[in-house]
């Protein structure tokens, strides 16, 4: 089952996505409540395996408070990349990087075929963070960032990448936001007219 969105052409934008109504004020309502709904985001993104999902699981039983303050962690990460790539901040640029610091200081950089990447020495709580982390900064890194855009539904907020030919796409999901905001503007258009 899944229980996250994936709509954004990257799955640390769909990191960015565990947020309803980002832009909602009130109805703003986060996906992530718990460190286990971290590992399961991890688990449908294929960042983390099922043994490694597991121990993790494992870990929280033993540690809830500890596994309580990773999952704050992540949230935190989550923002600053949102922060440092929709809204130029460059203190969040800086925890973001301080972050980095950290969760590779956790892993070694090993061959893996014909390619390099971090493995993380040990699976432990921080493990579903540090992978984060370095998946948001690699975000920042990509080429293609000129298509980064975010849902222009006024409370959605939803981030993706518009791999549109004509880079027009408006909505995070046409039958959500765009039906709804078709919707309204129909409506209005109906009340002007009968005025």
């Amino acid at each position: 089952m899944v229980r996250f969105g994936h709509i954004a052409g990257d799955r640390m934008l769909d990191l960015v996505n565990t947020v309803s109504w980002r832009l909602g004020g009130p109805e703003r309502a986060e996906k992530l409540t718990t460190f286990l709904d971290v590992v399961d985001w991890c688990v449908e993104s294929d960042l983390i395996g099922a043994d490694e999902a597991a121990a993790l699981r494992d870990l929280a039983g033993r540690d809830e408070a500890g596994a309580e303050r990773e999952r704050q962690q992540v949230v935190e990460a989550r923002e600053a990349a949102y922060a440092t790539l929709f809204e130029a901040d460059p203190e969040a640029a800086a925890d973001l990087a301080a972050r980095y610091r950290a969760a590779i200081a956790a892993a070694d950089l090993v061959r893996a075929g014909d390619r390099w990447e971090w493995r993380d020495r040990e699976v432990d709580i921080r493990l579903p963070r540090n992978r984060i982390v370095r998946g948001l900064v690699a975000l920042t890194q990509r080429d293609d960032l000129d298509r980064l855009h975010q849902c222009e539904d006024a409370k959605c907020g939803w981030v993706y990448l518009d791999t549109s030919p004509r880079r027009n796409r408006r909505w995070c999901n046409t039958k959500d936001c765009g039906d709804r905001n078709r919707a309204r503007a129909y409506y209005a258009r109906q009340k002007a007219r009968s005025r």
